[in-house]
């Protein structure tokens, strides 16, 4: 596949050198030119403007703080409908510093935001909860949990969930991404609190 990343930190690069080994094209678009070409030699892909990372893709990551994200997407042309049509892959989470909670105060997802921004662009939130050394090679196999309105789309980002060693778990429709980013925000909260969230969370035995 032709991948667009949007972004140059540890997360765009662990996914993006981990679709490189799987055989994908990776463009990579920052807000810094001398940035985005660090982040792709480190990955093995291509620097480029952000407009130019996003034109003619299979899909693209954007992989930005929350500050930033309406900014990215605004210098790859997203309001003017660059990224029409296309699987938008939304891994944000904006949360506050060592507490976990939400920053968006409408009670909207931070992916609704981006489906905003990006108008035409079929979001899907995923990505969100592991850190970028998840990505590496040899790393144990985690479920990546996502939603989207686009079954096309969330097709798409699944094979690129299993090229990068995970496996796709649908949760549902967009609207219930932000129930994936208060998860993130538990997640967050525990760990800074001392706790392991796994402890918290109780297993169930799933019928195969």
């Amino acid at each position: 596949m032709r991948i667009g990343i949007l972004g140059t930190g540890t997360l765009a690069v662990g996914l993006g050198a981990a679709w490189v080994r799987a055989g994908h094209e990776v463009l990579v678009g920052g807000r810094s030119p001398e940035r985005a070409k660090a982040a792709a030699d480190r990955m093995g892909g291509t620097a480029v403007s952000p407009a130019e990372a996003v034109t003619g893709r299979d899909a693209v990551l954007v992989a930005v703080t929350w500050t930033g994200l309406a900014e990215v997407l605004r210098s790859a042309g997203a309001a003017a409908g660059s990224l029409a049509g296309t699987p938008l892959i939304d891994p944000t989470n904006a949360v506050r510093h060592g507490v976990g909670e939400l920053l968006p105060e409408d009670g909207r997802a931070v992916a609704e935001h981006v489906a905003d921004w990006a108008p035409g662009a079929h979001v899907v939130k995923a990505f969100h909860l592991f850190a970028a050394d998840q990505w590496a090679e040899g790393k144990p196999e985690v479920t990546v949990a996502m939603a989207g309105d686009d079954q096309s789309a969330l097709d798409t980002v699944a094979r690129l969930v299993r090229d990068a060693g995970g496996r796709p778990a649908v949760l549902g429709p967009l609207r219930r991404a932000r129930q994936l980013e208060e998860v993130a925000g538990f997640v967050i909260g525990l760990v800074f609190a001392g706790v392991d969230p796994s402890s918290a969370v109780p297993r169930v035995e799933v019928a195969a």
